[in-house]
């Protein structure tokens, strides 16, 4: 990786890329987006749970991050967060006990 003198001082100054997107997630909010089914040739929607929002250096930019947990399995993954969209945001979500 290559790091350009006075890069980081720049992009810290500026808001990431995506940056504003993320601003209407949190953690705990039910997210969709969408991944090519190479079997069925067909574009599938997948779910799941926002567990950390964050901002990362990727490719010499900065970029907004967000990590999900699919509802179909326990492996966590990482998301550009502008390809995802809410499906339900956590205060909507009434538990009775």
């Amino acid at each position: 990786m290559e790091f350009v003198h006075g890069l980081y001082h720049m992009m810290d100054s500026k808001s990431a890329f995506g940056e504003l997107h993320s601003k209407a997630f949190d953690v705990g909010d039910i997210v969709e987006w969408s991944s090519w089914n190479q079997t069925s040739e067909k574009w599938v929607q997948n779910y799941g749970v926002i567990t950390e929002v964050k901002n990362e250096v990727r490719h010499n930019r900065l970029v907004s991050i967000t990590k999900v947990l699919p509802v179909n399995s326990n492996i966590e993954m990482e998301h550009f967060t502008m390809s995802l969209r809410l499906v339900s945001k956590t205060k909507d979500i009434k538990i009775d006990s």
